[in-house]
């Protein structure tokens, strides 16, 4: 009992010192997601306030890990949106939602991996002098997921929403016990898009295949 009323008075105090930056952060990622799981080419603008507003605070408190994902961010969004956009000579959109072919699957898990060495090992060295609030393999891990399912995204593939689902998982607790909770109740709405748009864009492909 007093674990958990200690918990909730952090969460009152954090959530007291969120600064207006931070609001304007979750605001505008809740309604990027929002976008995002009705396949509207919205979720690129609305996201790219989302990831800006994140790569200044996370480098202001010295999160490394979350500024580099945020900075990958702000790069797929401007790619997205072009992918997204992009139309035939008959003014239709080129771009649809469909599954990842085995192949892509093992490249995405390569991709990951990759992705969760890197981050790994370049946060435990920097974590000795410039970033102490790094927690090396956690960071890793929800920066490899979310750079996956960000690369998925931009393709319109089902499985980014995979990806996005262990991105949420993970910084639910990360961001706590770093003490940005707004941001920690923010992942907790992520997830629960993330898993509505799983379900959404797998009911598409279904109506797709079935012609309804």
């Amino acid at each position: 009992m007093g674990t958990l009323q200690e918990l909730f008075r952090q969460f009152l105090l954090d959530l007291k010192n969120t600064g207006w930056l931070e609001f304007i952060a979750v605001l505008s990622g809740i309604v990027s997601v929002w976008y995002s799981r009705k396949e509207d080419i919205l979720v690129y603008p609305t996201g790219l306030i989302n990831t800006v507003a994140y790569v200044w605070l996370s480098f202001h408190s010295s999160l490394f890990g979350e500024a580099s994902v945020n900075l990958y961010y702000t790069v797929l969004s401007i790619y997205g949106w072009i992918l997204w956009a992009k139309k035939d000579e008959h003014h239709r959109v080129i771009l649809h939602i469909t599954r990842s072919s085995g192949k892509e699957l093992l490249q995405q898990s390569a991709f990951f991996g990759a992705g969760y060495v890197l981050m790994f090992f370049s946060l435990t060295y920097l974590k000795r002098g410039f970033a102490p609030m790094a927690i090396p393999w956690a960071d890793a891990f929800a920066s490899a997921t979310a750079y996956t399912g960000m690369w998925l995204m931009t393709k319109k593939k089902l499985e980014s929403w995979y990806w996005w689902i262990a991105t949420n998982v993970a910084s639910i607790p990360l961001y706590f016990v770093k003490h940005y909770v707004f941001t920690s109740v923010y992942y907790v709405i992520l997830l629960i898009l993330a898993i509505a748009g799983l379900l959404e864009w797998n009911k598409k492909i279904k109506s797709v295949a079935y012609g309804v």
